[in-house]
């Protein structure tokens, strides 16, 4: 919903899933970059005029210490987003729940496959998020496109409360040529659907790299 809303990133590292697509194992399986207390983090922040912070990963959820982060930044006037995949549920302070449910055709191929399909998708925590907080439902869409419709249209329809309008298509791809070719085979089913197009904006200013 806040494509291009100039944003403070926070990654944080670990998640409890394996996305054959992931284009952040850095952050999610292999950890880099240095151990801050929450109170470093703010501090790190609040210098910069952007309102808006988004709490990503990896998977934030999982960790306690993120409900203290959210806490702080928003204790100094900051628009919080929390990227989850939306299989833990967490009291915190929030204005948009960005929720990713992960379809089948995420899964890896080797020995995290059987754990990963186990815990890719958890319906009761993920329907608690929906009804705490502003959420949008952002799903990756593939080249199984027929596939991953299906199982969109059926997730959807097990849950309650779900306005069409906050609910994400976007393209996987790490290239612009990959992400057009596949976002125009995304138009008609958002049409009939009216649901929502998105793209991955910073691949096409400034393509698969990391800090954007």
């Amino acid at each position: 919903m806040w494509t291009g809303m100039p944003s403070s990133f926070v990654r944080v590292s670990g998640c409890n899933l394996r996305c054959s697509w992931c284009d952040t194992p850095y952050a999610s399986w292999k950890p880099e970059g240095p151990m801050l207390q929450t109170d470093e983090i703010v501090r790190a922040i609040e210098p910069h005029a952007l309102r808006h912070v988004v709490l990503t990963g990896g998977e934030p959820m999982l960790f306690e210490p993120i409900a203290s982060l959210a806490e702080s930044l928003r204790s100094i006037g900051k628009v919080i987003t929390i990227e989850t995949a939306g299989t833990v549920d967490r009291d915190l302070a929030c204005d948009l729940m960005s929720i990713s449910p992960k379809l089948a055709s995420s899964a890896p191929s080797g020995s995290w496959r059987e754990r990963h399909e186990r815990t890719r998708l958890d319906r009761e925590p993920l329907q608690r998020l929906i009804d705490k907080y502003e959420y949008q439902l952002k799903f990756v869409v593939t080249e199984s496109m027929d596939e991953d419709l299906g199982e969109i249209d059926e997730l959807l329809s097990g849950l309650s409360g779900i306005e069409p309008n906050r609910v994400f298509l976007m393209p996987e791809g790490r290239d612009s040529e990959t992400l057009r070719r596949r976002a125009a085979m995304l138009v008609e089913p958002c049409l009939t659907r009216n649901w929502r197009l998105t793209m991955r904006m910073q691949i096409d200013l400034f393509g698969d790299t990391r800090g954007t």
